[in-house]
């Protein structure tokens, strides 16, 4: 049996940090091309310093004119989510960062194993494993660490844009140390928030008068106490924030972006992607058949992984842990998983609608644990599979 007195840790960074920076035009670059054709291909990443942003990558429209029109809006894209974000700083402002674009046309060996021949189903981008996760601690069947981790920094970002804390920087990290009794969250043993600050004159503990009301509400009544240890911007000052404090990359947060180390990742990380990649779209079908696994009240906790072969369309394997939590066998999660949802590339993309330019919103905050969306952003979050899973066993 698992161990069910402890305290886990998860860390959460908000959409100002460089990688998240990073993250965010490589996906808003992807969302552009698939606004343009719902099939087009884009494996974009982007790198962040002071005054420079570089972008490169494949990508590849069936109208090559409008290929060429696409990449002549690339730097628009950038500056755009750069001013959103919130960076006016002297060596990282919207307006005279210094955006070189290294995007090129896909390379034709990687589209003949991945697209459909007369004859043949489409192939999966790449090889790989990805695996998705639940849990019954939250209501959005996330880990709490992470999940709390991350609505910290919302709530964060939402006072800082909204003009409520001005003195609020676009950069931030938070960290959370939950205690666990009985397998069940009960509390926070510490908090860890550090935030850019635009006032250099606010110390440690004016930072933690700003921003400690905003945490308490955001956390569940009664987790945090007078035990409860706090570290706000503990080593001072953090005026210099975004990639003019550090470099960022695209795919530097994969455990950010997921469950916080409460589960496996695979090995691939997501922004910059089309649906096409497994990587990206076959996690997110892992987390919505995990999820769903457990809204159907089959286990308290559920994995799922997948696992792919570059031009080969059907899952190699399928492998499902209920931690011993499963009132089914796991055997039984396996077979149904794969009977109630086509686990081909583009039965996925089908399935979750994820043609679609609804990737922009993924960069912060996770890619799981949100509500699913009118337009059908975070379509693997739905638990529309209950009915569909209860009847397969």
């Amino acid at each position: 049996m698992s161990r069910q007195n402890y305290t886990f840790t998860s860390e959460s960074v908000s959409e100002g940090h460089p990688d998240k920076v990073c993250d965010r035009i490589s996906d808003a670059v992807l969302d552009a091309f698939l606004n343009e054709e719902p099939e087009a291909r884009v494996a974009c990443e982007t790198f962040a310093t002071t005054n420079r942003v570089v972008i490169g990558g494949e990508v590849g429209l069936s109208d090559k004119d409008k290929l060429h029109d696409y990449m002549g809006r690339i730097e628009e894209i950038a500056r755009d989510c750069i001013k959103d974000i919130g960076y006016e700083q002297d060596k990282f402002h919207h307006e005279t960062v210094e955006v070189t674009n290294l995007l090129h046309e896909q390379s034709a060996h990687i589209a003949q194993g991945v697209d459909a021949a007369d004859n043949k189903d489409e192939g999966a981008g790449d090889q790989g494993i990805m695996f998705g996760y639940a849990t019954t601690e939250t209501p959005a069947l996330m880990p709490a660490p992470i999940q709390y981790s991350h609505a910290i920094l919302r709530r964060l970002a939402e006072v800082r844009k909204s003009g409520a804390e001005p003195a609020l920087g676009p950069d931030a990290k938070s960290q959370l140390s939950v205690i666990y009794n009985d397998g069940k969250p009960v509390g926070v043993s510490s908090v860890v928030l550090s935030t850019q600050h635009l006032d250099e004159a606010l110390t440690s503990d004016d930072i933690r008068e700003i921003v400690e009301p905003y945490i308490r509400e955001t956390l569940p009544e009664g987790w945090l106490s007078a035990d409860t240890e706090w570290h706000v911007n503990p080593t001072g000052k953090f005026v210099i924030g975004g990639p003019d404090g550090d470099a960022g990359l695209t795919g530097r947060k994969i455990i950010v972006d997921t469950y916080g180390g409460a589960a496996p990742h695979g090995g691939g990380a997501f922004s910059g992607k089309d649906p096409t990649k497994v990587d990206r779209s076959a996690a997110y079908a892992a987390r919505y058949l995990a999820k769903n696994v457990v809204a159907a009240g089959m286990a308290e906790r559920c994995t799922i992984q997948l696992s792919y072969a570059i031009g080969v369309s059907k899952p190699l394997s399928i492998y499902a842990d209920t931690y011993g939590t499963g009132h089914v066998s796991d055997e039984v999660i396996e077979k149904a998983v794969g009977q109630v949802m086509d686990l081909t590339p583009r039965g996925i993309r089908e399935h979750l609608q994820m043609n679609k330019p609804i990737y922009q919103r993924t960069a912060a905050y996770g890619h799981f644990g949100r509500e699913p969306d009118a337009d059908g952003g975070f379509s693997w979050e739905r638990t529309d599979l209950v009915d569909a899973l209860k009847a397969a066993v």
